[in-house]
């Protein structure tokens, strides 16, 4: 029998247990009745993205659970970016991810410029691209927040190169460093990139409007993440001969969806934002499942409020989120459906980044046998009956309850 599988990522989802939520985790302690009710009908388990205990970037991470080795697949984040901003880019591309900062008297006090909106960060990227003039080609476009993606063309063979992003507030930018001639010249070009950007933001009208408003200013950028074509030896749809749709906000995962051959989708007022329309999101997963064998859920806020370390917000997030499950699980046949929902990593409010972390795994739909825990959260996951499995393993379960796979042997 095949059936139609569901798979949510809610970033960052795991954590650990918060003093300030009585010794439970933030998914411990919200209210989730409708992920509570899928895991009591379910079966409960934990997953380690890469392997126990390393931290994995959200790109590595999607990766790996979408079944590719990211120590033989991954090249840099910063074309993931590019990918996922919709631009199409050469092999001979080098792209690298970007942060509108705040920086005062040569001290970054602000990695993240107050998270600016989206609109704010495309006008600043605009600024640039129409002002800023360099030895190469470039393209420069803000993504989602306070992200942007510049794009070097034809210099993919100068990826050896460093970043600028000291990756806390009160220092100083770091130098780019270099690996090798090629690379040197790609700095060259950074550090005047750099030096250009800041003059055009230091008096644009955006970044006046937020001094008054007693806003950090989005007057500096810290680029990281250099990024060239990624080795996908065979795209996602044709390995699992499948049609499959993804529905997400944020750049780098649609890059990532986008580059092993999923049609990305971004309803409107789908931000990857605190603000983003979750309900969207649920109603373009449910429409679009009419068409699709295979549907992908991304939901960024979740991670935002861990590495904010904001508890409160987290809980706040992962209530907005079972309210989305819920609706999508009361719009569709979940006896022909399959639903897989984990993090890509954890991301724990103490930590305030990524960390080694299990995460919660539920899976729940036709064809799973259920196990005897009651409700989803972290330890109720350490008692379900998946046990804990690595995260390349997630889609080959699902694929098998789908009735996609095939049988090895005779």
């Amino acid at each position: 029998m095949k059936r139609k599988g569901i798979l949510i990522i809610l970033d960052g989802l795991g954590d650990r247990p918060i003093e300030e939520l009585g010794g439970k985790t933030a998914l411990e302690y919200a209210n989730t009745p409708n992920m509570d009710k899928l895991a009591k009908m379910g079966i409960l388990g934990q997953q380690d993205p890469i392997v126990p205990g390393k931290p994995a970037g959200s790109d590595t991470a999607h990766l790996a659970i979408f079944g590719y080795d990211p120590y033989q697949t991954y090249r840099g984040r910063g074309f993931f970016e590019a990918l996922g901003v919709g631009l199409d880019l050469d092999e001979d591309d080098l792209a690298f991810r970007v942060n509108f900062a705040t920086i005062e008297n040569g001290i970054i006090t602000d990695r993240r410029a107050g998270r600016i909106s989206t609109e704010e960060a495309h006008e600043l990227a605009k600024a640039i691209q129409e002002n800023v003039k360099l030895p190469v080609e470039f393209i420069f476009v803000g993504a989602t927040g306070h992200r942007a993606v510049l794009v070097l063309k034809g210099m993919a063979s100068g990826y050896k190169v460093g970043e600028n992003d000291p990756h806390v507030e009160g220092k100083p930018p770091h130098e780019f460093e270099y690996g090798d001639e090629e690379s040197k010249k790609v700095v060259e070009i950074l550090e005047e990139f750099v030096e250009k950007a800041h003059k055009v933001l230091e008096h644009h009208q955006i970044n006046e409007k937020r001094k008054k408003e007693g806003k950090p200013v989005a007057n500096y950028l810290l680029i990281r993440g250099a990024g060239t074509y990624p080795n996908i030896p065979m795209k996602f749809t044709k390995q699992w001969k499948v049609k499959a749709a993804a529905v997400v906000a944020t750049a780098l995962v649609k890059g990532v969806a986008r580059a092993i051959g999923f049609d990305v989708y971004t309803p409107e007022g789908a931000t990857g934002e605190y603000n983003t329309d979750a309900m969207a999101k649920a109603k373009a997963v449910v429409e679009l499942l009419k068409d699709y064998d295979f549907i992908f859920l991304h939901f960024k806020p979740t991670d935002a409020a861990g590495h904010d370390n904001n508890p409160k917000k987290k809980v706040e997030m992962i209530e907005r989120a079972d309210e989305m499950i819920g609706y999508i699980v009361e719009s569709i046949d979940l006896e022909n459906t399959v639903i897989a929902i984990t993090g890509d990593h954890s991301t724990p409010c103490e930590v305030k980044n990524h960390s080694g972390d299990p995460v919660p795994l539920l899976i729940v739909g036709g064809g799973v046998r259920a196990d005897y825990t009651e409700s989803f959260g972290e330890r109720e996951c350490m008692r379900g009956g998946i046990g804990r499995v690595r995260g390349k393993y997630i889609v080959p379960i699902i694929m098998d309850l789908m009735g996609r796979t095939e049988k090895f042997g005779a």
